[in-house]
This record gives structure tokens, sequence and C-alpha cells, in this order.
């Protein structure tokens, strides 16, 4: 049994620990606030601007000329995984989610002979995969949410990839991030970024829209001058989107978080001050028994 003291200097370290998630928790309420409204104001965009490009790419796909970024180079035997993670820990299961799904496609694409190179864009992606796939991470980019997701930090990571396809590093890319959908929720995404996924995007179009005719467009300039701008854009503006899905589910996974943890540890005081009750009261029984029969010794 715990002496008196050990009991002590536990609850006053729980208690101690109660404080610090409970001001963790309203800090990354507070900061989830604005990160939702700002994901919130960036959805709309990125959408449309995919399903515009979906309709350009339906168009152009097939034909000759088309760019790379949308037609690809004709392989798909190197894939790039970019994992988007945090950089701290304390978020409960959000960088563990998003890297297990990473994993997962890494197996598979393994075991189809392909081989795969990762791009993590987080420490914590980083430190959970070099366990299985040190040799294939090609770099860390870290802090892109310090102060803030900003464009231009999307806009040189999205640089830094078409520059690996243009140097003919991989052949398809896929991004991973968990989208936000409440501080509880967040689902792990996989999007394909290169090459430009034209049928799915055409599929989301086409469900958006009522039935009836196609409508048909006439381009000035053409189709592919138009894509050969706007595809690096494209790239850039959903890796925006994904760091601010990353950056809303991290806040919302860490006040969840540490608001169970909160819960715990007043949890714990309770039933550290109810067994330091019961052992202060065995020694002073104990002490009065000794006392009496002392007494009655005499």
């Amino acid at each position: 049994m715990a002496s008196l003291k050990d009991l002590r200097v536990r609850i006053a370290s729980v208690k101690s620990t109660q404080k610090i998630t409970s001001a963790m928790k309203m800090v990354a309420a507070a900061k989830l606030r604005r990160a939702q409204e700002t994901v919130e104001a960036a959805r709309p965009y990125a959408e449309r601007m995919e399903r515009m490009l979906g309709s350009l790419a339906q168009a152009a796909a097939g034909q000759d000329g088309a760019p790379k970024l949308l037609a690809g180079n004709g392989r798909a035997d190197i894939h790039l995984l970019v994992v988007g993670t945090a950089d701290r820990g304390l978020c409960g299961g959000f960088n563990s989610n998003i890297v297990r799904e990473a994993r997962r496609a890494a197996e598979k694409l393994t075991k189809d002979g392909k081989t795969v190179k990762i791009l993590c864009v987080g420490r914590k992606g980083r430190d959970q995969l070099r366990r299985f796939y040190g040799k294939q991470i090609v770099d860390t980019i870290e802090d892109v949410a310090k102060p803030r997701v900003t464009f231009e930090t999307s806009e040189g990571i999205a640089l830094r990839i078409i520059q690996m396809f243009e140097a003919g590093d991989f052949d398809v890319c896929t991004l991973y991030y968990a989208r936000f959908k409440s501080a509880m929720t967040q689902v792990v995404t996989g999007q394909q970024l290169i090459p430009f996924a034209v049928e799915d995007k055409a599929a989301d179009q086409a469900e958006g829209t009522t039935g009836g005719a196609k409508a048909v467009y006439e381009y000035e300039p053409d189709e592919h001058e138009i894509l050969a701008d706007l595809l690096p854009r494209n790239l850039a503006v959903q890796m925006f989107k994904a760091l601010l899905e990353n950056s809303a589910s991290e806040h919302g996974a860490r006040m969840t978080a540490m608001d169970s943890a909160t819960r715990n540890a007043g949890e714990m005081i309770d039933k550290l001050t109810l067994t330091y009750n019961r052992t202060r009261q065995a020694v002073i029984t104990k002490e009065l028994i000794e006392i009496i029969s002392g007494a009655e010794a005499l």
C-alpha cells in the first residue's frame, strides 16, 4: 500500500496534468474555430476548380499534346505518396489514422510490384513511417502551419512535386490527409494529384448537375493551353485545401483528446483522493488502537 506522502504527491501531479490538458483544450478550441471558418471558406473554390478542370480534361483527354499533368507520362511504375500530418502530437489518433491509410496503400502497391516513394509533410508522419519505409522517404517538409497555413507554402510544395514529376522521379502522385467533418470526426482521404483523375472529377460534376444534355463549350485559347496553365495552379489549390483540412482536423482531434484527458484526470483524482482518505483513516485507527492498547497495558 502506498504511503500518505506518495498519494499526496501523485494527487498533486495529476492535478497539474489536469490543468495543462484543460488549458490545451481551450487553446485548441479557439484555434479550431478560426481553422474551421477558413477551411469552409476555401472548399467551394477548390471544389469548383476541380469541376471546371474535370470538364476541360474530359474534352482534352486522349488527344495528342495533352499536358503531362493531365495525361501522365504513360507509366504507373513509381508512386509518390504525399503524407500530410501534424508536427506535434497529443491529438488522439489524427496522425496515426493518416499514416495507417498511407501504409495500407504502400503495402498494396509494393505487392503489385510498384516502386513507392514517400514525401512527408509534417514530422509525425515521418517519425511513424521511417520505421517501416525509411529508405522510401525522399524528404520531409516541416512547420507548414507556422504561424498559419498560407497559399505560398502550398504553392512551394506543389512546385516541388511538379519538379520531381518533370525530372522523372515518379509517375503517379497521391495525397493523403484528413478531411475535417466535425471536432470528433475526421475522414482520412486519398486524392490523386498527378495525373489529374479525369473520370472521378467528371463523375463528381455529373452528380452536382441536374439532368439534361451536357453543355458544349468553345475555348479560347484551346483546352491544352488553358490546362497547361490551370493544372499547376490547381495542384497548389488542392494542396492548400488539404493543409487547411489537416489544420482544422488536428485542432479538433486535439480538443477532443484533451477533453478526454481532462475528464480522465478528474476521475483519477477522485479515486486517489478516496484511497488517500481510506489510508489516512486506517492510519488513524491503527494509532488509536496502539494508544488504547498501551493504556490498558499500564
